[in-house]
């Protein structure tokens, strides 16, 4: 997959590690860049600047509404995270939220098809918002695209580092696959080596209810069905749910009956109603939207944070009270644009 987006590595944005904090003697409190300075006593330096964060938020909210593109910036931020790998210490050879899919290697990946649209969506962004890193945006995204879906807030947190150069990419082959012999093992298989339970696989599963699958892509899912023929975006796919760019319980719902031969059910799907550790919690979501909301967000969160170093160490929240966002009503023809999307 050929990639010229002049993508350039972030790191050369942050100050050294040892200038994170030092004393500093002030008779007032401001704000220099990533820089906060306290009344006599340190400056507290950020990996991403917190106002931009705040205002590439904003412009996020935007894109969305005017593209629908949702499923493809949730992609991106599950995508980066990932790739985490409990057993390996050291960062960023560890993989997980660190912005190492914006390089070519790893973006080429098979697992990754169709992500270079995301990128492409997200590059303006970047160049508006210097300081901020890759992989902060990046998770910036894909927890806005849920809210913005109609799903619940992300207690999120920021501050991650970058991964400073394409040799520090995680090797192909760390993200689930779709059709694996043994689906239940496979998925704890990929799951439990990022630290993640039974509980938080499922979770995380309904994130299906937004998007599509492109047999060109993935190799699954039919061309085209009465769900996704008018788009938005490209037409084609084959969805997992009816309402597919609405954040709800529907994707468990579905899976259960499976009733609808023009909505997708993976090998990874129907395993959650038939293994009986994932089942217990794919049967209460299909019934308690409450609890899949409340388990999701905090799965998601979870997952947003693996295998990131932090500056400062312990992240810190751009949350001003958000609050749910009313999703729009949904019709197709209504959004019909030359990007595409994937699967979230």
């Amino acid at each position: 997959m050929a990639l010229a987006l002049g993508f350039a590595a972030a790191s050369s944005l942050f100050l050294p590690h040892n200038f994170t904090r030092f004393p500093k003697i002030s008779t007032s409190s401001s704000s220099r860049g990533r820089c906060r300075v306290r009344h006599v006593s340190t400056v507290i330096c950020f990996a991403s600047d917190p106002q931009q964060l705040k205002q590439a938020r904003q412009d996020l909210n935007d894109l969305i509404k005017t593209t629908r593109c949702n499923p493809l910036l949730i992609r991106v931020g599950w995508h980066d995270a990932g790739t985490y790998d409990k057993n390996i210490q050291e960062w960023p050879k560890r993989g997980g939220a660190n912005g190492s899919l914006h390089f070519e290697i790893e973006l080429s990946h098979k697992a990754n098809a169709g992500l270079v649209n995301a990128l492409k969506l997200l590059r303006p962004i970047k160049d508006k918002y210097p300081n901020i890193t890759y992989a902060d945006l990046f998770q910036l995204a894909s927890a806005t695209a849920i809210e913005e879906a109609g799903g619940p807030v992300i207690p999120m947190k920021y501050g991650r580092l970058d991964a400073p150069k394409p040799e520090d990419c995680p090797p192909e082959g760390k993200l689930p696959d779709a059709g694996p012999p043994s689906p239940a093992a496979h998925l704890r298989d990929v799951f439990y080596r990022m630290g993640l339970t039974d509980k938080e696989i499922v979770a995380l599963s309904g994130a299906h209810t937004l998007g599509r699958s492109r047999p060109e892509r993935s190799g699954w899912g039919k061309p085209e069905t009465k769900y996704t023929k008018d788009g938005p975006g490209a037409p084609g796919g084959q969805s997992w749910t009816v309402e597919w760019l609405k954040f709800d319980n529907s994707y468990f719902k579905e899976i259960k009956e499976q009733r609808d031969q023009d909505l997708l059910v993976l090998p990874t799907d129907a395993v959650l109603f038939e293994d009986p550790g994932f089942k217990v919690y794919a049967e209460k979501y299909a019934v308690d939207q409450d609890a899949f909301l409340k388990d999701y967000a905090e799965a998601h969160a979870k997952l947003s944070n693996l295998g990131a170093k932090f500056d400062p160490v312990d992240g810190f929240s751009i949350a001003d009270a958000p609050q749910t966002p009313i999703p729009e009503k949904f019709v197709a023809a209504k959004y019909s644009y030359g990007a595409s999307e994937d699967k979230a």
